[in-house]
């Protein structure tokens, strides 16, 4: 007589040397709470002892996704990563202990209450290392010209007519003997830094575009009014599928763009926007919607609409892009 295999719920508090695994049963019963090493083999040693996994879940952490990704493709398991702000405040002990932390995770999957984020594929979270190193040079590069830009005003320089880092003004800044020698050589040195990290800038978005010429959701982002490459690899990174969203607004909050309410008894009233969202993301997606404002009439009209009713114009610019990535959403969500 074959042995009647049991489902099991399992939490797992990962450490980068160990992993504590708690096996629970389908009525909260613990079957085993150890520690054993940071292993995918070793781990499924111990949960398969006890039964077949239902439902697995581990808090978000550093090498917690890798981890959660090999035993999804090793064993097909539903593993789940959890939200470890939202598991800390489930906590009701002042202690802490590895045991107790895998306990809660066992039980709140046990009982479908795990505060969930979402499992990147592998794919996904290359990109998202990449799309990190771009935006990091890119600060690089907004510092060195506000450097060069302090020194100037610093100075009290007089800069040529039209737009700073034009061609034309790129020739005069390094041409020009209106500052002293010293001043000269920093912003020569500034100069040569920034031509460097432009250089880089441009290789790491060779390769986002050899990485993503076959992604059908970038090709689709791409197709969009208002949306360039920057503004694809960056959604595409972040939020990967479209279709885990339950609705426009809840993506819309997910970006970071949509009105923060802060109504309290009989006091309505808003509070800016939402300071949740990826600081980035936000950063790219409002950049966009000062370009999409001026060059598409939808949004043109909408912007002039708010400005005509007292709204601020930045106020008015997050409005569009809130609408803009509904918009985005609806065209997007059934793709995946």
């Amino acid at each position: 007589m074959s042995r009647q295999i049991v489902p099991v719920l399992v939490g797992l508090d990962y450490h980068r040397s160990s992993v504590q695994v708690c096996v629970l049963d389908e009525q909260g019963k613990v079957l085993a709470n150890r520690r054993c090493p940071n292993d995918v083999a070793a781990v499924a040693g111990v949960i398969t002892r006890h039964g077949q996994p239902e439902r697995l879940a581990l808090e978000s952490c550093t090498g917690a996704a890798d981890f959660a990704q090999r035993l999804v493709d090793e064993f097909q398991w539903d593993v789940r990563l959890a939200h470890p702000g939202y598991v800390n405040r489930m906590k009701n002990s002042v202690d802490k202990t590895d045991a107790g932390d895998a306990r809660l995770l066992a039980d709140l999957v046990r009982v479908r209450y795990l505060p969930e984020v979402w499992l990147a594929p592998t794919s996904i979270r290359d990109l998202r290392t990449v799309m990190h190193l771009r935006q990091r040079v890119a600060r690089d590069r907004r510092v060195t010209k506000q450097q060069v830009a302090a020194l100037l005003r610093d100075r009290r320089v007089q800069e040529p007519e039209g737009g700073r880092w034009t061609r034309s003004w790129r020739t005069w800044i390094m041409t020009t003997d209106a500052v002293t020698e010293s001043v000269r050589y920093v912003i020569d040195d500034l100069l040569e830094h920034l031509q460097t990290v432009e250089a880089r800038l441009a290789r790491i978005e060779r390769r986002l575009k050899e990485m993503t010429k076959d992604d059908r959701v970038v090709k689709a982002l791409l197709a969009l009014p208002g949306i360039g490459p920057i503004t694809a690899w960056m959604l595409r990174a972040t939020v990967g599928r479209f279709d885990r969203f339950r609705n426009a607004k809840q993506f819309a909050r997910f970006i970071g763009v949509t009105p923060r309410n802060a109504s309290s008894g009989e006091r309505m009233a808003d509070a800016g926007i939402v300071k949740a969202g990826n600081r980035e993301l936000k950063g790219v997606v409002v950049q966009a919607a000062h370009r999409i404002k001026r060059h598409h009439e939808r949004w043109a009209t909408l912007f002039n609409r708010l400005v005509s009713k007292g709204k601020p114009k930045n106020v008015a610019t997050v409005a569009v892009a809130n609408r803009w990535m509904r918009s985005v959403y609806v065209q997007m969500k059934d793709l995946h």
